[in-house]
């Protein structure tokens, strides 16, 4: 993006194609065959100085800290093409095969049918920008937002041909139960915590209130006075009896970025920034996460990770 901004858009160019090109290599873990449509977590570049030349070596998880899982990256990749598109006004690398097929690689990968009853995407812990264990495992607001904004970037990208209508209709469908799901379940203000601290639970049928049957006696102290009067957030987690309701910075950052959040949303996540400057923010650009885990909670959460 910072190339895209210095006017630099053959450099970006070349990165799209060339991590593209990744995409089609045998990816193995022991002996482990992963999906046809995973991007590489990163790449680096081997320097062969008897021949004078240089190869790229993907890493899709393999040889990084813990074997995290490269979910994001595939989003990521999905993004600034369509941010390459927009700010050259140039659709022919997004209309190359390759590229087509690359994108419809992901979107198979993300858009398949298993066991879910969330339209959310299920992850495993340390697959986002946070690739240390940190208690983000099921359904992670960065995921989910960069899903959302990947989804969305694909429905302007994809060529209207036989495959590229198929995925279109997938992506509206997914689309609109996703964006439900998230601004009703994941967002959090003030009348939405008081809500949750009146639920009944163990409610069975579809009028139940408490859907994921939070138990109230769960909800953290601090968020008591975290949560100002003017302001809202989407939380970190929601899953069945879980309700992770730390800060995430980046999550909230692209829920506003996609139109994930409602203009509404969107300004009671900067009131929140605002409000709560000193605990966001301080003296560093902003925090990743609020409130940072201690004690016997770090030991437990992240498996008493240093990091």
């Amino acid at each position: 993006l910072a190339f895209l901004m210095n006017g630099e858009p053959e450099i970006v160019r070349n990165f799209i194609l060339k991590t593209l090109r990744l995409q089609s290599w045998e990816k193995k873990i022991d002996r482990f065959q992963l999906a046809e449509g995973v991007m590489p977590a990163s790449f680096k570049v081997l320097h062969d100085p008897v021949r004078n030349t240089e190869t790229l070596m993907a890493d899709f998880g393999e040889t990084a800290i813990g074997r995290v899982a490269p979910v994001d990256s595939g989003f990521w990749w999905i993004f600034l093409l369509r941010a390459y598109t927009k700010s050259t006004g140039d659709s022919s690398l997004a209309e190359m095969p390759e590229c087509q097929k690359g994108m419809r690689l992901i979107l198979s990968l993300c858009l398949s049918e298993g066991f879910d009853t969330f339209p959310t995407l299920l992850c495993a812990d340390g697959c986002s920008m946070i690739d240390r264990r940190m208690g983000v495992y099921g359904y992670p607001i960065e995921i989910q937002a960069l899903f959302f904004m990947a989804l969305r970037c694909a429905l302007l990208l994809l060529k209207q041909d036989a495959e590229g209508k198929e995925f279109m209709e997938r992506i509206v469908k997914r689309l609109h139960a996703l964006s439900y799901h998230m601004r009703s379940y994941f967002w959090i203000d003030l009348k939405q915590l008081n809500d949750i601290y009146r639920y009944k639970t163990e409610e069975y049928s579809h009028t139940a209130v408490n859907k994921f049957n939070v138990i109230p006696d769960s909800l953290p102290e601090w968020i008591f006075d975290f949560m100002p009067i003017h302001g809202g957030y989407f939380i970190g987690n929601v899953s069945p009896s879980n309700m992770d309701f730390r800060w995430f910075c980046l999550g909230n950052c692209i829920a506003i970025l996609s139109s994930l959040a409602t203009p509404e949303q969107a300004a009671k996540i900067m009131d929140l920034i605002e409000s709560r400057w000193g605990e966001l923010v301080g003296e560093m650009p902003l925090k990743v996460c609020y409130p940072a885990i201690e004690g016997h909670e770090w030991r437990i959460v992240t498996g008493c990770d240093p990091k």
